[in-house]
């Protein structure tokens, strides 16, 4: 019968660059697949608190009339990299369709790489502080190397070399960019507002909805957003929650299997099953590509 910590013990005899992929997949599939979904996620919230990536995302209207579709978009062209590899098929469709998406539209590269930091350092945060552990040592540098392989194929210039360096100007940018905008604010409301319609949230009126949400944010995303401060009660008992959560898990059994984010029961845009190279969306009515390749294609189940 496996154990709790037969897992790390497989992570960390691997080496964190050469094994970078293998590591990054059991950590978020094997040993955190619950908190991994929610730290990304939250990861690309934070990103509409600068303001020239909110009010693009507005503009397009994709993260504010059709959140689902991209919700589910972003989490299953993520998942294909990093279930198949960024060499494979799927990988290489994936790739292909974000970078199709990002350069149909200004983006700088600070913005892109301020993105690619909140994926590498938001996790690392959450689970320090929610987790059944820390990630360890190993992990850390492996997600930064995921991260930085990913990086490159996207072209995206002047990578953080490491974890730590991945922090720093994750919160320097942060400093300098958080601000308030009408379209990063109307993505938030959005996004909120979808977060209302998954389970368990669904059974919740959408003003403790709202608070329980506010609860995981920081003072410098609240007034971002121009929140305002949640209920201090229902805060630390929402924190309560999540830390209680990853105590109890430190003594359950251990995953047998991973989970990926395409079994997610939130992903509901696809029942019939989809094709990576039609996700997303394309600008100015270009069409999906023709030629596909099958192995660039997904079911799910």
């Amino acid at each position: 019968m496996p154990r709790r910590f037969d897992v790390l013990s497989r992570i960390t005899a691997l080496d964190p660059v050469a094994d970078h992929l293998e590591i990054y997949r059991l950590t978020a599939t094997v040993e955190f697949p619950w908190d991994m979904n929610q730290a990304l996620s939250f990861a690309l919230f934070r990103t509409y608190a600068v303001p020239s990536i909110g009010e693009l995302l507005a503009r397009t209207g994709e993260f504010t009339e059709r959140v689902q579709k991209r919700y589910d978009d972003t989490g299953l062209i993520l998942d294909a990299v990093l279930e198949h590899g960024p060499d494979s098929g799927p990988g290489r469709a994936a790739i292909r369709r974000m970078n199709q998406m990002h350069r149909s539209y200004d983006i700088s590269g600070d913005d892109m790489r301020y993105v690619l930091c909140t994926f590498v350092i938001t996790p690392i945060r959450w689970l320090d502080t929610y987790g059944w552990r820390s990630m360890s040592g190993t992990e850390k540098i492996a997600s930064a190397e995921y991260y930085r392989a990913l990086g490159r194929r996207m072209g995206i210039p002047d990578i953080p070399s490491t974890w730590q360096e991945f922090a720093r100007v994750h919160d320097a940018y942060e400093a300098e960019h958080f601000a308030y905008s009408e379209g990063g604010r109307a993505v938030a409301d959005a996004t909120l507002a979808l977060l209302g319609t998954f389970p368990p949230h669904d059974r919740l009126p959408a003003a403790v909805v709202r608070q329980t949400s506010s609860a995981l944010m920081d003072d410098a995303l609240l007034d971002a957003f121009r929140y305002p401060r949640p209920n201090p009660v229902l805060a630390a008992a929402t924190r309560a929650g999540l830390r209680a959560r990853g105590r109890a898990l430190r003594f359950a059994a251990p995953r047998g299997e991973p989970f990926f984010a395409r079994q997610l029961p939130t992903i509901r845009s696809y029942p019939d099953g989809y094709d990576i190279s039609a996700l997303g969306t394309f600008p100015g009515g270009c069409p999906v590509p023709h030629g596909a390749a099958a192995a660039a294609s997904a079911t799910r189940h």
